[in-house]
């Protein structure tokens, strides 16, 4: 039998979401109307976030719609669309941010749909629907949104979310608004934590405990353990790296960051940053001061060994190219970002002590003594003691990829239940 639609009971509630949102974006845009006009962010594909675009035709293939926000989210699913795809799934993979659509197509091509998501308006989010016609959505990590998951549960969607991430400061914000999102989270079918902590915390936050379960996080089925990525030596000779000689590789940096890595890393050392927005790019341009910037298609080989990585899509074959890989986001009060890429590469990991978005992966990498943990001021001597023993930097990529091993298999448990999930509702089924 096919998922049962859910009559929508309290019509004024979703009326009243819609008035929440309008008086919020209103208020927003006091802020945020030069911001777009200053980055250019008002050039981007507003019509699909109006819920415009494309209907897309559907066929007898159950349609799983699985909504990444960012490029983090769609480089988690990277494993799990083809499982979908090999069980006879059709995926269309929904992003909200410009650098997310650019990452999901180029991961997916032709063989998934990459469309914008929706801004949280009733009328936005049924034309969404109306066009894109999912038999099941799976939400990455998290991002429910009151009037997205109301349509989809009126039209009888099942939704799950996998690699369910909900951290303690969301939880604990969630609670003030808890008239308003805990409808949201008892409209969940599934959700596939990453632990039993975030567990508890959904099941608090409303979803039935018969609904959760703990499957650990998608994110650690998208690396090829201790293999190269495609597109190495392609960006080394572009760019003008000698592979010959040490290379760092900071990773989704921010600005608070980049004058201390670039005075970390040691003369004769070559160093690629990959600030984590774009409208980072020229900052750590002017802080790297003369540097290849991938972008405009230099070669920095007669130039120096400073590369500024200020493109979508390159950063996992810089990370195959680095001898020590630094995280960036750790060492500013930014929450982190993602070390398991790089760490199931075998690379050595150095990060500071904000990694609070992260703290599986952290707890697992500690665990297998597998990740380096300093500050701002030691960062310098970790780089330089981890460069002067390739002894020690293999023995931790090691260790770490040991420990990412023990830990796949989230994103069968993921495609598994959303196969399931679409199939039963199907009309006719």
């Amino acid at each position: 039998m096919g998922a049962d639609r859910i009559p929508d009971s309290m019509p004024k509630m979703r009326w009243l979401i819609d008035l929440i949102w309008l008086i919020l974006m209103l208020l927003a845009a006091v802020v945020l109307v030069p911001r777009l006009l200053a980055r250019g962010w008002h050039r981007t594909h507003w019509r699909g976030r109006f819920g415009h675009g494309p209907h897309l035709a559907k066929g007898s293939a159950p349609r799983v719609l699985l909504h990444a926000v960012s490029v983090g989210e769609v480089n988690a699913i990277r494993a799990l669309v083809p499982m979908l795809q090999q069980r006879g799934c059709e995926v269309v993979v929904s992003v909200t941010t410009d650098t997310g659509i650019a990452r999901g197509k180029a991961c997916f091509g032709e063989g998934a749909a990459v469309v914008r998501y929706p801004l949280d308006l009733s009328w936005f989010t049924t034309r969404f629907l109306n066009r894109i016609k999912p038999d099941a959505v799976g939400f990455v990590e998290l991002e429910l949104w009151p009037n997205f998951t109301r349509s989809c549960a009126r039209r009888g969607i099942p939704m799950m979310v996998l690699g369910g991430r909900l951290s303690a400061r969301s939880a604990s914000r969630y609670r003030l608004i808890r008239w308003l999102v805990r409808p949201m989270f008892r409209r969940l079918a599934r959700v596939q934590a990453i632990d039993r902590v975030i567990a508890d915390r959904f099941i608090a936050m409303g979803v039935p405990a018969d609904n959760v379960s703990v499957e650990g996080s998608p994110k650690w089925d998208n690396t090829a353990l201790g293999a190269t990525v495609s597109g190495v030596e392609a960006l080394a000779v572009e760019l003008g790296i000698d592979t010959s000689r040490p290379v760092v590789v900071a990773g989704s940096s921010a600005p608070e960051e980049h004058a201390a890595i670039l005075a970390a890393v040691p003369e004769g050392c070559q160093l690629i940053i990959a600030p984590r927005r774009p409208e980072w790019w020229d900052e750590a341009a002017h802080v790297l001061g003369p540097c290849t910037r991938r972008s405009l298609g230099e070669n920095g080989q007669e130039e120096g060994d400073r590369y500024l990585l200020d493109t979508i899509g390159d950063l996992s074959a810089a990370y195959a190219l680095a001898d020590v890989v630094i995280i960036g986001r750790s060492f500013a009060q930014r929450h982190g970002s993602d070390p398991i890429e790089p760490a199931g590469m075998g690379k050595p990991v150095v990060c500071g002590s904000a990694m609070g978005d992260f703290q599986q992966a952290m707890t697992l990498l500690r665990s297998h003594d597998a990740i380096v943990e300093t500050t701002l001021a030691g960062l310098s001597g970790q780089v330089r003691a981890l460069l002067d023993d390739a002894q020690e930097r293999a023995a931790i990529g090691q260790r770490a990829i040991e420990a990412i091993r023990s830990n796949q298999g989230a994103s069968q448990a993921a495609a598994e239940a959303l196969c399931t999930l679409a199939e039963a509702a199907q009309p006719g089924q």
